[in-house]
């Protein structure tokens, strides 16, 4: 496999114009920790963004951070925590799940994959906090769009287009994004015992309440067996349902204590504070109970996005229907579900099922041929997916990036 490995944003447009000449399609890679998502793709010339990993520019008062494409997420979140600051749409960790190396994951590809955690049903997603980027077109053309403030747009904003692309639209090189201050304290209640449904019922009361919930998830028992991380929080045979806050001390322990009285018909909760609530909320953010050095590693991971009402009754059937492993996340709108090996990995029934419900699944952890075999992400209607092929066209009209990672070539 060719490797072409650029140093600033001209090498990309004079690689990208000279693979368009060629009619040679490219993988773009930063540091390769999401590389075994998606369809396997029809090339051999690997464009190599590597060297784009500076920290550009980091104003903290001004609770903004620019960085290059390649900056590794990890020295980034060291840089924002020395100063109490974080991403609050909670990147995801890829690593324990996709048996990668700690701390190759980028900025550029966090974007890109547009993968959040358990805050995103308080703080958003990655693309409500990209303020601006730098990329080349499928042209050879750099262009930049947004900016270094919040409310920047006037007309047609591409951030929103390039955050979860997954690549196949543009060439980020530089991304602007907002920062903000880390919460002075956190609580999570613990409620035990409860099955999915009822959890789900526990969560959404939590969530639809004044107490400005920033984390909500259900863990059954079989999955808490399987997570070291997890395993302190309910006896054996019993589930974990969980509800985070964070926020000012006084606050949380105030807005705790409401939140316990309204959920008390559901169960008597505990609390667990700070540190230990934070590794705890980490584990649930990177999939650690499906770890591939786990006990089912070898099983393909489904992330499947629902209506959080909806997520317990459909969970608890997929369960019993395929004998997979499933926890909650986002109240219940997002479903991590380990599912035993099958042909197609059980894409079939499964999105037969969410396509009643509108929601979608995307298969995350997969072997080469299962890949090959299905479709990775969830097949989108007709008028969506002919949408979705006019702005493809009108960023990258040869193709040339990530050709079939997300829809067949």
């Amino acid at each position: 496999m060719d490797t072409l490995k650029i140093r600033d944003e001209k090498d990309v447009e004079q690689a990208v114009r000279e693979a368009i000449a060629a009619g040679q399609p490219l993988e773009i890679v930063g540091h390769g920790s999401k590389r075994a998502i998606g369809l396997p793709m029809p090339t051999n010339a690997v464009l190599d963004l590597s060297a784009l990993n500076a920290i550009t520019s980091y104003e903290p008062s001004e609770l903004i951070i620019t960085l290059q494409a390649a900056a590794p997420m990890a020295d980034v979140l060291s840089l924002m925590d020395s100063r109490n600051q974080e991403f609050a749409f909670d990147p995801m960790d890829t690593s324990v799940l996709l048996g990668t190396p700690r701390g190759q994951g980028t900025i550029g590809g966090t974007i890109a994959a547009g993968l959040a955690g358990p805050r995103r049903i308080k703080a958003g997603g990655a693309r409500d906090h990209l303020l601006g980027a730098h990329a080349v077109s499928g042209f050879g053309e750099s262009f930049k769009t947004g900016g270094k403030v919040v409310k920047n747009v006037t007309g047609y904003d591409l951030c929103k287009l390039l955050a979860g692309s997954w690549g196949t639209l543009a060439v980020m090189t530089e991304v602007t994004l907002k920062v903000l201050p880390k919460a002075e304290s956190e609580r999570t209640l613990v409620l035990r015992g409860l099955d999915e449904v009822t959890a789900n019922r526990a969560m959404t009361t939590a969530l639809g309440s004044s107490f400005d919930v920033s984390g909500a998830a259900h863990l059954p028992a079989s999955v808490l067996r399987g997570a070291e991380a997890l395993s302190g929080l309910a006896a054996a045979s019993q589930a974990a349902t969980l509800v985070r806050l964070e926020g000012i001390g006084a606050s949380v322990a105030a807005r705790a204590g409401s939140v316990s009285a309204l959920l008390a018909s559901f169960a008597t909760a505990d609390m667990i504070e700070d540190a230990a609530s934070a590794a705890l909320w980490e584990a649930i953010r990177d999939v650690t109970p499906f770890a591939a050095a786990g006990p089912r590693g070898a099983w393909p991971v489904w992330r499947i996005v629902c209506p959080p009402a909806s997520g317990g009754a459909f969970g608890q059937a997929l369960a019993r229907e395929t004998g997979g492993e499933l926890f909650y996340d986002w109240s219940g709108g997002l479903i991590w579900a380990a599912l035993p090996p099958a042909p197609d990995a059980h894409a079939q029934m499964l999105r037969q099922r969410l396509n009643a419900i509108g929601g979608h699944a995307t298969l995350i952890r997969g072997d080469e041929a299962t890949r090959t075999a299905i479709d990775v992400f969830h097949p989108q209607p007709e008028g969506v997916a002919a949408l979705g092929r006019r702005v493809k066209a009108s960023f990258d009209p040869e193709g040339i990036f990530n050709r079939g990672r997300m829809v067949r070539a």
